[in-house]
Parts: structure tokens; sequence; C-alpha cells
């Protein structure tokens, strides 16, 4: 709590920077795939082939006709080009195979705060907005301030903050930021009277407030 409240006297920026790439790197060039990473792997006019498939606790995949394909520590251009190849030895004269990342589980996003239910919920896209961040916690709740939403996210190693108005942005009157992997969204709670009621909702989250002081 000691870290917010300094965070929350301190003057904001009007937006955050990009994240570190570890946090910033779901569906980009440069991701490289791990177990549990859940992928759809499409090969072009025959969709007995298109699978939806996450890689395993050994870093593979299983696909109809080859098998087992190594996926893990590949980007997503070198994956293709392997199980193209795969399906190029025996089976298809030019394959074209699409694969796209859905969901990692290295990628989290928190919502806390006065929303209804505060909690880490997995990214399913590269990237989400603000408000579809808020949404994923099913809304704010009666006692919540909108217009003094918190973003936390990681750049270059230290923590930076952003803070927003949620009610402008509905309204279409700012932007929409990009919530990547790693940020925590924090809703403020109008009312001096809700003190001990943020203290309850804030505290899962407390050892993570540590390391803002």
């Amino acid at each position: 709590m000691l870290g917010l409240a300094a965070c929350a006297s301190s003057a904001p920026v009007e937006e955050l920077p990009p994240g570190d790439p570890l946090s910033d790197a779901l569906g980009r060039p440069e991701y490289r795939l791990g177990p549990g990473d859940l992928l759809k792997v499409q090969v072009f006019q025959i969709p007995d082939l298109d699978r939806d498939i996450r890689i395993d606790n050994a870093g593979r995949i299983s696909l109809p006709l080859i098998g087992g394909v190594e996926a893990a520590g590949l980007d997503i251009a070198r994956l293709q080009e392997r199980i193209a190849a795969r399906y190029r030895e025996r089976y298809l004269q030019d394959p074209q195979v699409t694969v796209s990342l859905q969901e990692s589980p290295t990628q989290r996003v928190t919502v806390g705060g006065a929303v209804t239910e505060p909690g880490v919920y997995p990214m399913e896209a590269p990237h989400l907005t603000l408000q579809q961040a808020v949404a994923m916690s099913r809304g704010i709740t009666n006692v919540a301030n909108p217009r003094n939403v918190i973003v936390f996210r990681t750049v270059g190693g230290k923590r930076v903050f952003a803070r927003f108005d949620l009610k402008q942005i509905q309204e279409g009157a700012l932007d929409d930021p990009d919530i990547h992997g790693g940020d925590i969204v924090i809703v403020d709670v109008s009312g001096v009277r809700t003190v001990l009621r943020t203290l309850v909702e804030l505290t899962p989250f407390l050892a993570v407030w540590r390391a803002y002081r």
C-alpha cells in the first residue's frame, strides 16, 4: 500500500513506454516458443490437418501424419518451416503451413483494486486494451473511481506507471491504451471511507507492491 500511495502522489506520465521484450513478446516474430504455449497450426486447403495444440513439457507438439515436432526454442517462422519440411518429405508437394500463437502461460495481466473479480488473467491475444483488461475482471465496482486507473509495467528492468481516465476512454475522448503481458492494472477506490475495503482487495498483491517502495 505504501508503494501504491507513493506512486499515486507522483505526477503521472501521459502514456506507458513499451515493455521489456520478455513481457511484450507475445505474437512478435522474435518470440521464442516454450512449453505451455497454445498454437494454431493450419495447412492451406487441407483442413483435416489443422490443429489447436499446446506445446508439452518436453517442448514438442504432435501433428497428424508427421507425429512429434520439436517446437520449444523456435520462433514462429522457424516452426512453420520445420512443419512444412516434415510434410514435404513424405506427404505433400508444396505445403503452406501457418502457425499462430494463441496463448502463452508466461503472458498474464493482473487486475486489482475496485473491480468485481480481482485476479491474474491469461492473455488470449498479443495485446489487450485497458478496457478489455478491466472487462476480464467483470468490470468496476460501485466504489470505483474510473478516472484514476493506474497501470504498472516493467521497462528496462524497472517498474514504471501511468494513470488513465477510464471514463474518458469509454466515451472515446482518449485512446484505449494497450495492456501487455506482465502489466498490473489497479482501479482506484473513490472516497476516504473505503480505505479498509481497498486493503482487503489488494491483499493478494501486497508482495508486488513492496517492490515499488
